[in-house]
């Protein structure tokens, strides 16, 4: 179960002045965050998981002050925001539990963990990379 809640990020946006809205979002598009305007737009049709995932991301976008994927730094500031929501989201403990009770079954690891496929995934990527000791 996630440590963070949707009550807990709301706050968060309200602490940084973050405007959040939901609306009918084009294709797969999940969440956006829009410097200028100071705000997050957030796709009605997100489960409770996924707009979870998809606040926390934006708003680490908000947190650096990110100017869009399109920019020339983009793919970085993506990765942060990847990464940085995967840390914030799944506790190693949490995790490790996850792993050995599910066998590493991604799947039923992220339905354990109150998160997205794509999250838990990033969060494997880190131990991977051997990024850990540098959680936010």
């Amino acid at each position: 179960m996630s440590r963070i809640t949707i009550d807990v990020l709301e706050r968060q946006a309200e602490a940084m002045h973050v405007r959040i809205l939901e609306t009918d979002m084009p294709g797969t598009t999940c969440g956006l965050y829009c410097d200028r305007l100071n705000t997050i737009w957030l796709a009605d049709w997100l489960n409770d998981r996924q707009r979870l995932c998809t606040l926390c991301h934006e708003l680490v976008h908000a947190k650096y002050r990110d100017l869009g994927c399109g920019t020339r730094f983009g793919v970085k500031c993506e990765r942060r925001a990847r990464r940085e929501t995967a840390l914030m989201l799944i506790s190693p403990t949490e995790f490790a539990m996850a792993e050995r009770m599910w066998d590493g079954d991604t799947w039923h690891m992220a339905a354990e963990l109150d998160v997205t496929m794509q999250v838990l995934t990033d969060y494997r990527q880190i131990l991977k990379d051997g990024l850990f000791e540098k959680r936010p």
